[in-house]
């Protein structure tokens, strides 16, 4: 018995009770590694993992493998590193694999049609938002920069676009006050998976349905550098409170004090909303704490980190180093 589902260009015909679907996975970082694993887990037959050329690493510039390329090959998954998922070797050699199904997940490049159309039942990518909010490179970054309450995965239907594929199946998630950027990627790697694996039951089922995105609520994440981590002490202590946690672990929020790098990884907002100072002043200082003034609030500092030293809880950098109130950041 056959039947008919959508999720390719065109309708296409699936038989039920057919489990071993052969599967090209693409995925680079770690958040692609439960989404992985629970493939593996399940039984489905991994033809190949696609993903990112190695790369130097860390202050020694070593070259390092991608975690999903390390996965792979403890487990046995044959690896492809295209330069470009554009060139014909690498379009040809997809060919050949022949695969029924493509799975992404934080693979890191936009796939060309040429390569979307070689799977018949196309592709399902596993997203850390709830599409259409938050497209691109960093989602999870964004989210927490921009103050939200709420996160979640998508599972969605590859297209050209950059995450504009119709939506498939999504679940949210919950930010925590003091959440991080690291933190909530963990949780979303994992979520992901199960919503993937819940994905890949519903089209085995015929039942999963597409829902196109709604354009006019479409928002952008771009891709993180260092630069996003520097700290405008004009701004609100809210807002420096969410940059602080949005950027850990990378790449860190960052300011000045006598004219030494300080890295900023744990903050808490201070309960006052007018003062006299001027913003990045040094305003309250003990053993135990440091506060500074925002544009608008205070904010308490928590764990910090002097470039060339070590990341320290705040009662142990103030027992090591010379700072007075009234000092100003930035």
């Amino acid at each position: 018995m056959k039947q008919e589902i959508i999720l390719n260009r065109e309708t296409i015909h699936y038989s039920r009770g057919v489990t071993n679907l052969k599967i090209v996975f693409m995925g680079t970082p770690g958040f692609a590694l439960p989404s992985l694993g629970m493939l593996k887990n399940e039984g489905y037959n991994i033809l190949a993992v696609v993903t990112q050329p190695d790369k130097p690493k860390g202050r020694g510039k070593r070259i390092s493998m991608p975690p999903v390329k390390e996965y792979a090959i403890k487990n046995d998954i044959a690896v492809l590193q295209p330069k470009s998922v554009r060139a014909p070797e690498f379009i040809n050699c997809m060919k050949d694999l022949n695969p029924d199904l493509m799975v992404t997940a934080a693979y890191g490049k936009i796939l060309p049609a040429s390569v979307l159309d070689i799977p018949i039942y196309g592709c399902i990518n596993v997203h850390a938002s709830l599409l259409p909010k938050y497209r691109g490179a960093a989602p999870v970054h964004w989210a927490i920069i921009n103050g939200e309450k709420i996160s979640g995965v998508t599972t969605m239907y590859t297209d050209i676009g950059m995450d504009t594929g119709d939506i498939l199946l999504s679940e949210k998630v919950s930010i925590s006050e003091g959440m991080t950027a690291g933190e909530l990627h963990d949780h979303l790697a994992l979520l992901g998976a199960k919503v993937l694996k819940k994905t890949l039951l519903e089209v085995k089922a015929g039942t999963v349905k597409r829902v196109p995105q709604k354009e006019d609520e479409a928002t952008y994440a771009p891709m993180m550098d260092k630069d996003v981590g520097c700290v405008d002490w004009s701004k609100s202590s809210v807002q420096i409170h969410n940059l602080i946690r949005g950027t850990n672990p990378w790449p860190c929020a960052f300011s000045k004090h006598k004219g030494k790098k300080m890295k900023l990884w744990v903050s808490k907002v201070f309960n006052c909303d007018k003062h006299n100072y001027v913003p990045g002043t040094i305003c309250q200082m003990d053993k135990e704490k440091i506060i500074v003034a925002c544009g608008l609030g205070m904010i308490e500092l928590k764990e910090v980190q002097y470039e060339s030293c070590k990341r320290m809880p705040i009662e142990d950098f103030i027992c090591g180093c010379r700072m007075d109130e009234g000092e100003i950041f930035g």
